[in-house]
């Protein structure tokens, strides 16, 4: 597409704990300005936690947007560090495994396993995903409003799950397809 469109502003609006809400001004192909909404998200790590066996671990918590219960892998924003910088997307999957499920492995024991645009049409948030494997059981260090429940399922039995339409959170969807497709490769 040789048509261009160009931000000439952006207001914020709210900011908050999590995101930052702007108005962006937006000059279109024709020359009008339109308002879009923009939000900003400093980022968030995720972690398919696979004990021995093969099952993996999964969190389930309360979320508020949905007012219900879910079953998650786990996952947390990124810290904003002491010199202002954000903690990097893998010190933060190492970081929330144990926190949320309270269970521990090397960092080197962590691979990559695919990086989320979770809501292109309005927000940047970046979810990176990780793959933990030789666990160890360690404790929990839930945050002040975090009430946890964990639990290993078989990767059959979350898929199942999901073509039932009982998991419907999209990290948790894209990383168990990318770890069952990467896993027959």
């Amino acid at each position: 597409m040789t048509e261009q469109l160009e931000r000439v502003g952006r207001e914020l609006v709210y900011k908050g704990h999590i995101i930052d809400l702007y108005e962006d001004s937006i000059r279109v192909p024709n020359g009008n300005i339109v308002k879009w909404d923009f939000i900003g998200h400093k980022g968030a790590a995720a972690v398919l936690p696979v004990l021995p066996d093969g099952r993996i671990l999964l969190v389930q918590q309360f979320r508020n947007a949905l007012d219900r219960f879910t079953w998650e892998i786990p996952a947390g924003g990124r810290n904003t560090l002491a010199d202002g910088s954000l903690e990097g997307y893998l010190e933060c999957a190492h970081r929330e495994l144990e926190e949320e499920t309270g269970y521990k492995t090397k960092i080197s024991k962590m691979e990559f396993l695919v990086s989320l645009k979770m809501a292109v049409a309005y927000c940047e948030e970046q979810i990176d995903v990780f793959v933990a494997e030789d666990l160890e059981k360690s404790s929990q260090r839930l945050d002040e409003d975090e009430f946890i429940r964990v639990k290993a399922f078989t990767l059959d039995e979350i898929c199942d799950r999901i073509a039932k339409g009982q998991m419907q959170d999209a990290k948790t969807i894209a990383s168990v397809m990318s770890y069952k497709a990467k896993r027959r490769l």
